[in-house]
């Protein structure tokens, strides 16, 4: 599994960094994106649904939130 660290990073760069690292990653490979960005709890879920990509959890806490996509 892929991990980015984008705590510190406000948007859009968190959902631009998992895009991209989306892109390398064969369909079903899962990707854990890390971030305190408040902006993103909306932006990835959207980003997800647009892209067709599984939003499989999201864990908040410690002033911040761990998001788990698969890609589609």
């Amino acid at each position: 599994m892929e991990e980015i660290d984008a705590i510190g990073l406000l948007c859009p760069l968190p959902v631009l960094k998992l895009r991209k690292r989306l892109t390398r990653l064969a369909p079903g490979g899962e990707v854990r994106l890390i971030c305190d960005d408040p902006a993103a709890a909306i932006d990835v879920p959207h980003f997800c649904a647009e892209a067709g990509h599984e939003l499989l959890s999201v864990d908040t806490g410690e002033g911040c939130a761990v998001y788990l996509v698969r890609k589609g």
